[in-house]
């Protein structure tokens, strides 16, 4: 096949404007948005969020720009909303166990009820229980209960007495001990004078009867301790019975007034009754203070607190499921936290302070986290891991973690939650996970792929335009022309670099969309026009292309030397690619070769000094292998050569360079010189096929600028691989040129074809050759030229390892 030169047609995709079926976009306001060229995404997400099986977790996967977390929080919201609204959550005080509270989940809006009614509850209590204590009744039957012990203690203290009269002794109670005295005949007061005077026997007989009394003293307190407990008991139950069926009547409505499952329902039963028993036994606490009233006033309040609850999850306005959007996790952010107050310079906490995070808010919805937050902070990775394990999250003080002994003074009650997580990742990620940690990797068994490009057709274009025209509507923006729409369309093609594939990247599309409407309304327009979205592009390469601008100003200035007229032998002009993340651009490189005779093969400079990368070592031994098939069948080649990338000292990677390699080499290898005005890239394979390249258009305008600036003759071009013709998607200036027959775009399938526009002589062989089968090329080709340098070297390495030796000629008289 001959080399093809491309017409100014095939360099670039148009888009009839009259084909998009609108005026502008604002007929297109109404149409609803679509997952566009994401068909694969958006069954995968809807899949994945609709399975309600554990471990349908999501992983999102795609490039930046794609539209993945937008898209996946408009199907997240779409699908929580058929979903029901998940229970709210709540903390109690457990009383047996205070650093342990109680988890208690209760269907939405009940959180807040109870809440409510145990709050009424109290304030009810606080006044309820001292008037019940004041009450008629009551005080009747505790004044009974005093007279009855009273009765006793009196009929006691009469028999003690009784016997203290009998043994000459007066007895009376002081507070809580018993005084006696002695007495004489006449029922005087003894002093101690007197009584140390009365006879011996007499003394003798006093203390007898002394011991006596005591003993029966004792007796009496034994008989009375009991009667005085008798009563604080009987007492304590008339108050815990009138207060416990006051209890009774007020708890039973909060207990009905929830639907608890079964679960719940034996927990809080079991909360209700300690409760109730707390509750009684601190009724002294409710009696109004006649001291010290701050204080008992704190202590009050301190009890009362263990009655509320903490509702840390709320979902009483909640419709549907919930959709948590996670920015920043932390540790605190997304598993929950306590909190701490300082008192008396010790920290303290109790379960009104603990704070729930977004995995326990998400409970029953969905949760989306970026893996590169959540890989920010190795402490937060591990404890997902182990939630998305187990499904149970235990919350822990700030720091627990981290702390290599830790004290733990409050341990919530691990809490079982049901999330669906949206992770979003890049591919690299994803396959990172699927290889490292496949336990994990199967706790996302929905992959939600999002494409790079997709092909271009009608529908597609379509929903592109209602993209445009809802951008135009939420910015509040003017709107834009159908013919400014397919500029905008023509740019996504260029950001792919393909005339049949769009690119998906919408944010790059959003982005000029807000860009060209700004300059509508510098011109005060009504509509964005294609000449606004001209301008847009224009401004944002000049922007960033101040790297691109000098180097086409060192060209230009000789610094960096390239020649784009006249011919030479072993040198052409290649072109690369230069990729600063904000700004792609291309350059023309100087390739030359030498040859020569010896054995040591081809020479890669770049290779020798570790400036060239993997890629573009693996296309000089394809160009090495290559050249060897080509010649190696007349003899092993003896050829020492040299290939270097002039003025480069950054780097090479990639082989899309090898072709221009190739025939720098043939040239020097031949003799016959290469046009300089032509630059060549493509990669080749080991049969002599130009294979496509990346970056196409940025080259070609790269060199395409060096020659305009050097002076377009008409003789200055680029040679392409002609796989590479679908990816054109140059810019007007070029195609103007060519349009002008100033410059030129060659396609060709094999070597063979650029061997023949590049020097004016025939390759000497076609692409349907075969290798195998070819013993000599045509001495007028540049091969049949290649192969009689060869020749010639091999025989020079002959004569050197295998020198001729001179004979000896005899003369007759020597003989």
């Amino acid at each position: 096949m001959s080399i093809t030169q491309l017409a100014p047609h095939e360099l670039r995709l148009t888009i009839d404007a009259a084909t998009l079926g609108f005026a502008d976009t604002s007929e297109l306001i109404n149409q609803p948005l679509s997952w566009i060229g994401q068909e694969r995404a958006e069954k995968a997400a809807y899949f994945g969020l609709g399975m309600e099986q554990p471990d349908y977790n999501l992983f999102v996967l795609g490039e930046v720009g794609s539209g993945r977390s937008s898209l996946l929080r408009q199907a997240m919201a779409k699908v929580a909303l058929h979903k029901p609204v998940p229970p709210d959550l709540c903390y109690l005080h457990r009383f047996d166990v205070p650093e342990r509270p109680i988890a208690l989940r209760l269907p939405a809006g009940q959180g807040r009820l109870l809440r409510e009614k145990l709050a009424q509850l109290t304030k009810y209590l606080q006044k309820e229980i001292p008037r019940y204590l004041e009450q008629a009744d009551f005080k009747a039957e505790s004044k009974r209960i005093e007279k009855n012990f009273k009765l006793e203690e009196a009929k006691a203290f009469a028999e003690l007495d009784a016997f203290a009269e009998k043994h000459d002794f007066a007895i009376q109670r002081e507070a809580d001990r018993m005084v006696f005295t002695l007495l004489d005949k006449s029922g005087k007061i003894l002093t101690e004078t007197e009584a140390l005077a009365l006879p011996k026997e007499r003394r003798a007989e006093i203390e007898q009867a002394e011991q006596a009394l005591q003993a029966e003293i004792a007796h009496y307190f034994e008989k009375v301790r009991p009667l005085e407990r008798a009563k604080e008991e009987a007492l304590i139950t008339l108050q815990r019975n009138k207060i416990k069926l006051l209890l009774e009547s007020e708890l039973e409505p909060i207990r009905s007034a929830l639907t608890l499952s079964p679960e719940d329902k034996s927990k809080f039963n079991h909360y209700l009754q300690k409760m109730e028993a707390d509750i009684l036994d601190n009724l002294a606490l409710f009696k109004i203070a006649d001291a010290d009233e701050d204080k008992h006033k704190e202590e009050v309040k301190s009890l009362l607190a263990r009655y509320q609850i903490n509702l840390v999850v709320d979902n009483h306005d909640l419709q549907g499921a919930p959709v948590i959007i996670e920015e920043s996790p932390s540790l605190r952010s997304l598993f929950g936290s306590i909190e701490y107050q300082s008192v008396e310079g010790v920290l303290e906490t109790n379960f009104t302070r603990i704070r729930a995070g977004s995995l326990l808010k998400a409970h029953g919805g969905f949760l989306m986290l970026h893996l590169d937050d959540v890989l920010a902070d190795s402490l937060v990775w591990e404890k997902l891991c182990r939630l998305l394990r187990s499904s149970l999250l235990q919350m822990e003080e700030p720091g627990t973690a981290l702390a290599p002994v830790t004290a733990v003074s409050l341990e919530p009650e691990a809490v079982r939650i049901r999330v669906k997580l949206i992770l979003i990742g890049s591919r690299e990620q994803y396959y990172i996970l699927q290889e490292d940690n496949p336990e994990l990797a199967r706790r996302f068994r929905v992959k939600v792929d999002f494409a790079d490009s997709f092909i271009s057709n009608e529908q597609s274009r379509r929903a592109s335009a209602v993209f445009v025209a809802h951008a135009c509507h939420e910015a509040d923006l003017p709107h834009f022309t159908a013919a400014a729409v397919a500029r905008l369309l023509e740019d996504c093609h260029r950001a792919t670099n393909d005339q049949l594939r769009q690119s998906a990247i919408f944010s790059r599309t959003e982005t000029l969309v807000l860009e060209s409407a700004a300059q509508c309304k510098t011109r005060t327009g009504c509509l964005v026009d294609v000449a606004d979205v001209e301008v847009a592009l224009q401004a944002r390469i000049h922007r960033h292309n101040y790297p691109d601008q000098c180097l086409q100003e060192l060209i230009a200035d000789g610094d960096i030397s390239i020649v784009v007229d006249g011919e030479k032998i072993g040198q052409i002009n290649g072109l690369t690619q230069i990729d600063l993340g904000d700004h792609c651009f291309g350059a023309p490189v100087r390739i030359t070769a030498h040859a020569f005779a010896g054995e040591d093969g081809v020479l890669n400079i770049e290779r020798e000094v570790g400036l060239s990368g993997p890629i573009h070592d693996k296309g000089m031994f394809i160009l090495q292998n290559y050249l060897s098939a080509l010649f190696a069948h007349v003899a092993p080649l003896a050829l020492n050569a040299s290939i270097v990338f002039e003025q480069e000292y950054n780097g090479i990677e990639g082989d899309s360079a090898s072709c221009a390699e190739l025939y720098a080499l043939l040239s020097a290898l031949s003799g016959v010189p290469l046009k300089q005005s032509i630059a060549v890239t493509g990669a080749i394979n080991q049969y002599g096929e130009i294979l496509p390249v990346g970056g196409i258009n940025e080259k070609i305008e790269g060199y395409f600028n060096v020659c305009q600036t050097a002076g377009l003759d008409g003789t200055h071009g680029v040679l392409i691989p002609h796989r590479n013709r679908r990816h054109l998607m140059l810019s007007h200036h070029v195609i103007e040129a060519v349009s002008q027959g100033l410059f030129h775009i060659y396609a060709a399938e094999h070597i063979s074809e650029g061997i023949e526009l590049l020097t004016g002589f025939p390759a000497g062989i076609t692409a349907e050759e075969n290798l195998n089968e070819v013993i000599h090329y045509p001495h007028d080709s540049v091969l049949g030229y290649a192969q009689k340098a060869l020749r010639v070297y091999r025989l020079a390495c002959q004569l050197i390892h295998h020198p001729k030796v001179e004979r000896k000629r005899f003369g007759h008289g020597e003989r």
